[in-house]
């Protein structure tokens, strides 16, 4: 079977979609290696980002045309290359398929991650949520199979794009082997020099931006008077400014921002961390709380979303948007040590659920449906 897969973020993203992306190719190609694997990127920005399985073979444009404009190539001529390789499956890892793939004999599969920009419009420009819309129609229309990585993004499907429920299957997300295992105290001791991190710290990793609610983090420790350390680690937006306008106005000095962190680097700072911290409003999954749920950290996270999905009994739901509720989470989390020891246990056997060996042969089921049909 020659398998073809939408690899721009496994090879131009450092975040969220590239994760996801890169996990999908490098389990589907260990777990079946007989199969052909095309990777069709438009670029590859930074050569050590992603190292292509053995065997795999990456697809670049091959005309001008396609090399000068990467988007047209990607959304409007790949469909004819795809057919030229004679594909047989190829998988949309971000919200999106190449236009006129459903007038060639390949199967297709779509993973929609979220629809953020249709549940809350007000966090995206006007022109951005008619993209994201245009695309995520018509790839849900043409698709053979659409993957949703957590029930409640299987809901949005069916709630903001009318889907028909029988062509979607939830398959969750999983994340990096590396934090699996414990790293080294010599490597503990080591990034914490290398980062000048505090003896013990509140951890909270993911972008600084209004949705995952880093100022609510912050307002609730100045407010509650929790003198302890948090430190934060994720690209930082317009948002960031708020951010640290509320710290400088305050003069809070516990607040710590890490730049240049390479995933390599993160195990250590998530197992490092006293607790982590994610009251996202929004999410498709939340990989970040699974990576913390895998370091052996207990966590505090959003209720009444996907969030609980992804974490189980392994930490402490609260509604970001209630201030007294979050200062009781994370007090509780710093001060009781049976309670965490508790998230700590039950967390980490919720993890398992999410390893490659539940979630790739779930979706390489999908695959084989997909080929089965008439």
């Amino acid at each position: 079977m020659r398998i073809g897969f939408d690899a721009k973020r496994a090879f131009n993203n450092y975040s969220g979609l590239g994760n996801y992306s890169r996990y999908i190719i490098s389990n589907i190609s260990r777990f079946h290696p007989k199969n052909e694997y095309l990777l069709y990127t438009p670029k590859i920005a930074d050569v050590d980002l992603f190292h292509e399985p053995e065997g795999a073979i990456i697809k670049l444009p091959r005309t001008k045309i396609g090399k000068y404009s990467t988007s047209y190539w990607r959304s409007f001529r790949l469909s004819h290359w795809l057919r030229n390789d004679a594909v047989d499956i190829y998988h949309g890892l971000s919200n999106e398929l190449p236009y006129g793939i459903q007038r060639t004999p390949i199967k297709s599969i779509i993973t929609i991650h979220d629809l953020i920009f249709l549940g809350h419009p007000e966090l995206y420009k006007s022109f951005d949520r008619y993209v994201y819309k245009k695309k995520v129609q018509y790839g849900t229309n043409v698709a053979n199979r659409i993957i949703a990585v957590s029930e409640q993004t299987k809901k949005d499907i069916i709630r903001y794009l009318d889907v028909d429920e029988s062509l979607i299957r939830v398959v969750y997300q999983g994340c990096n082997s590396k934090f699996y295992s414990r790293v080294s105290e010599e490597s503990l001791q080591n990034t914490r020099l290398q980062f000048s991190l505090p003896a013990e710290y509140l951890l909270y990793v993911g972008t600084i931006e209004e949705r995952k609610n880093l100022l609510r983090i912050v307002e609730a420790m100045n407010r509650g008077n929790i003198d302890f350390p948090l430190v934060v680690v994720g690209r930082k937006t317009a948002y960031f400014t708020q951010v640290k306008s509320y710290i400088e106005k305050n003069r809070m000095n516990n607040i710590h921002f890490l730049d240049q962190v390479q995933v390599s680097e993160l195990p250590a700072i998530y197992q490092g961390s006293r607790g982590f911290i994610y009251p996202s409003s929004y999410e498709g999954f939340g990989i970040p709380i699974l990576e913390a749920l895998n370091s052996s950290v207990p966590v505090i996270a959003s209720r009444g979303g996907c969030l609980e999905e992804t974490t189980g009994k392994g930490g402490l739901l609260i509604n970001p948007e209630d201030q007294e509720e979050m200062i009781h989470a994370i007090r509780q989390l710093l001060e009781d040590s049976a309670l965490r020891d508790r998230l700590i246990r039950e967390g980490g056997a919720h993890a398992l659920k999410f390893r490659e060996e539940q979630t790739i042969p779930s979706l390489y089921k999908v695959y084989l449906e997909c080929l089965n049909d008439g």
